[in-house]
């Protein structure tokens, strides 16, 4: 009576189990933990070692647990056990997890775990990506003096650890990349809050930011800026003397550009000069403190809100003036009210009139 070899392959090809092939992810059971690998039954499909380095970080396990693996070698020569990896199994399981998420748009909560000066570090489902400060939301976006890279990098650790609910933006396996965006993830609810407001509403907000050219302000989740010309009637040399990151204030919308709004804080109080120069009257003479000195003339205040110009024609009789060395900053002058025209809000003097 003749006897037939049958092969491990065939035995399970006869009973419906497909033999292991390197990729496959499964499901088993641990039967032993040693110090350097871990053993794992995986029914009919025979068993499997994973060694320490595959096992993962802080991960809690015990004989009897079910744990997920993947095949890095269906039989390893001469032993007869599969070549398992826990850590793969996840990386696996997580780029599929992420392309679903990817292709659903769906919004997600990710825990950065550290950041860079480019932006923040993220894990989600086992693996590593990365959320750019150009995808922060304005609430979080870093707003700093000039380009103060220190300073940002000292912003973004602020958020580490820090919950914050995102989109995917790229998403690729083959080229390990995966990118988070914070901005995809609220667009939708900002534009809805956005059709809600129009010119001349007022807003409150707070300050993220002030730089040379006026202040970026947070109106719940959107970003409004108040250039320097709109933060008051008076002369602002430096944004900073009126407005301080974290502050809260009332503006008044003026404009509204695709996801941006730009804000008025001096228009939500009237404008001093319409009373103020109702002092004035054409041909009068006035004293006046000068406050700047260009080549085509001077400017000069005649009250707390209203400024005025002298030009170089009215400065003297000859052709030849180099206001400059007519005035000195902070002096005072006599002068005579050639023109007030209140819809420019502009003055005309003369100096030479005066006389």
């Amino acid at each position: 009576m003749s006897q037939t070899t049958i092969t491990m392959d065939e035995l399970l090809e006869q009973n419906d189990v497909k033999p292991l092939q390197t990729g496959d992810v499964l499901e088993g059971v641990i039967t032993s933990i040693k110090k350097h690998e871990l053993w794992v039954d995986l029914g009919a499909r025979g068993i499997g070692v994973v060694m320490r380095r595959e096992i993962g970080h802080n991960q809690p396990l015990e004989v009897g647990q079910n744990v997920t693996v993947s095949v890095v070698d269906p039989e390893l020569e001469d032993e007869g056990h599969a070549l398992l990896s826990m850590r793969r199994a996840v990386k696996d399981r997580g780029w599929d997890e992420l392309q679903r998420i990817f292709d659903e748009q769906e919004i997600v909560d990710i825990l950065p775990y550290d950041a860079n000066r480019g932006g923040l570090l993220v894990e989600l489902e086992g693996i590593r990506g990365f959320l750019p400060v150009s995808q922060l939301s304005t609430a979080n976006y870093p707003r700093v003096s000039g380009a103060d890279r220190d300073e940002i990098l000292q912003k973004l650790h602020a958020l580490v650890d820090h919950s914050i609910r995102v989109r995917i933006l790229d998403v690729s396996r083959k080229e390990n990349k995966l990118i988070f965006s914070e901005k995809a993830a609220i667009k939708d609810d900002m534009q809805a809050r956005l059709t809600d407001l129009k010119i001349g509403d007022e807003v409150e907000g707070v300050v993220t930011g002030v730089i040379d050219f006026g202040a970026f302000v947070n109106v719940d989740g959107i970003e409004g800026l108040i250039h320097i010309s709109e933060i008051s009637w008076e002369r602002v040399e430096d944004p900073r003397d009126y407005l301080k990151v974290g502050e809260t204030v009332k503006a008044k919308i003026i404009a509204i550009d695709k996801d941006r709004l730009s804000l008025s804080l001096k228009q939500m109080s009237e404008d001093p000069w319409l009373n103020e120069v109702k002092a004035f009257k054409k041909g009068t003479i006035v004293e006046g403190k000068v406050t700047r000195i260009t080549p085509f003339g001077a400017f000069v205040q005649l009250s707390p809100a209203v400024e005025a110009l002298v030009h170089v024609s009215e400065m003297s009789e000859g052709d030849a003036v180099d206001p400059e060395k007519l005035f000195q900053l902070n002096e005072k002058k006599q002068f005579k009210v050639l023109d007030i025209d209140p819809e420019t809000r502009k003055i005309a003097l003369s100096l030479k009139g005066a006389k």
